[in-house]
Formats: structure tokens, sequence, C-alpha cells
């Protein structure tokens, strides 16, 4: 596996970088990858099956210059820009087990961004499907999609950290599924961000992906 600390200006080409990881990787000509991304500018993305007119409020991101794109992974709808990390990666079905069945693969790969964030001060926990959150609040800080490929998969995943979440309930809609812990809360009710040292917890997961030593 290799690292890559790489952010494009144009949030679109971020998300397309991530697919030509991912189309690499099974085409023979990349490989496994951890890659670290924060976009500059504010955008609302939507999952692949995702209805915008369902969970975006397009006159609202209009007014506040949020421009609304789609991913090629599912899960719900989010708003990104400062303040918002991701971390991408590319694996090998074939080298991880655990990647064979879709709830396995979430457990097994947020159980390594909890341990990083553990070594860096902060205590998380799994939420099923895909969250992370802190506790007892249950207040989500990290929400993650996948895409599977003939040979790997794509994980997206998402920490708040210095985000502005009044704009999230402001361009987003409630969504039309939500996991049984949100309890119904609204967005400003439900999301949080978490004091985190980017660079030490880059550095912590890479270690525990093995990138780093």
């Amino acid at each position: 596996m290799r690292i890559e600390d790489l952010s494009f200006q144009d949030p679109q080409e971020n998300l397309a970088y991530d697919d030509s990881l991912l189309a690499r990787a099974d085409t023979g000509t990349g490989g496994e990858v951890l890659r670290f991304w924060e976009s500059a500018a504010f955008f609302a993305v939507l999952g692949r099956t995702c209805a915008a007119g369902q969970e975006v409020d397009a006159a609202a991101c209009t007014r506040a210059g949020v421009s609304i794109l789609r991913r090629s992974s599912g899960g719900g709808t989010v708003l990104q820009g400062p303040g918002c990390l991701n971390f991408s990666l590319v694996l090998a079905k074939t080298r991880h087990p655990a990647l064979a069945s879709i709830s396995q693969s979430y457990g097994f790969i947020l159980d390594k961004v909890i341990a990083a964030l553990a070594s860096c001060g902060v205590e998380a926990f799994f939420r099923p499907v895909c969250d992370l959150v802190l506790g007892p609040g249950e207040m989500k800080f990290s929400g993650n999609a996948q895409r599977r490929g003939r040979g790997h998969i794509l994980h997206h995943g998402t920490i708040l950290y210095a985000f502005d979440l009044p704009l999230i309930g402001a361009c987003l809609h409630m969504p039309p599924r939500m996991p049984e812990y949100r309890r119904g809360r609204r967005h400003e009710d439900f999301v949080a961000n978490i004091h985190l040292d980017v660079g030490r917890f880059k550095r912590a997961l890479g270690q525990a992906w093995g990138v780093l030593g």
C-alpha cells in the first residue's frame, strides 16, 4: 500500500481522482492506496442512488455558493468543505477476507480508524451501518461509503474536525433514510466536530495500515 496526501482545488476533481485510483487498481496499473484530501470549497455530494430533490435544498446551496455533486459510492448525502478531512482507501479483496461482506468490511476498516483516533486522544464508537460517533450522546462526526470494483473496493470516509456545522442544516433536508441511533434528530442535534490534530491522525492511520513505520 502507498499513501497519498493530495487535494485538488475542484471538488469534482477530488471525487474523480478517487475513482481513478480504483480503476487503476482493478486494471493492474495501480495498487492499494490510502489517500487524504480536503476540499477548499463547500459542496454537497449525493451518494450514487440519492435523489437530489429529496436530500438537498438547491436554492439554499445556490445562495451559499455550494455546488451539488454526485459520487460513485453509496451512502447518503453529505456536505463537505474546509474542516472536513477525507480519507480514501483502495483495498484488494484477496488480501483482506473481511471485505467479502459489506457489513464486515465497515467494521474491519473503521476499527483501524477508531484505533488511530484513540492514539490522538479521541474516543470514537462504531454505529452501523457506517458511522463513527462520540459517546455518550452518539453525535456523528464521520460518515463512510463504498464502491466495489472487480478485485478492489473504494472506501470513502469523512471526519469533521473544524467544519461549519450550521451550513449542513441550511443546505440539506432531513434524509429519507436514517439509522436507528439517530432517533430522528435534526442535523444540528446530530453532527459534531471532534478536536483533532490532523497531521497526527494521518500518521496514526498510515501506521494502522502499515504504510508508515
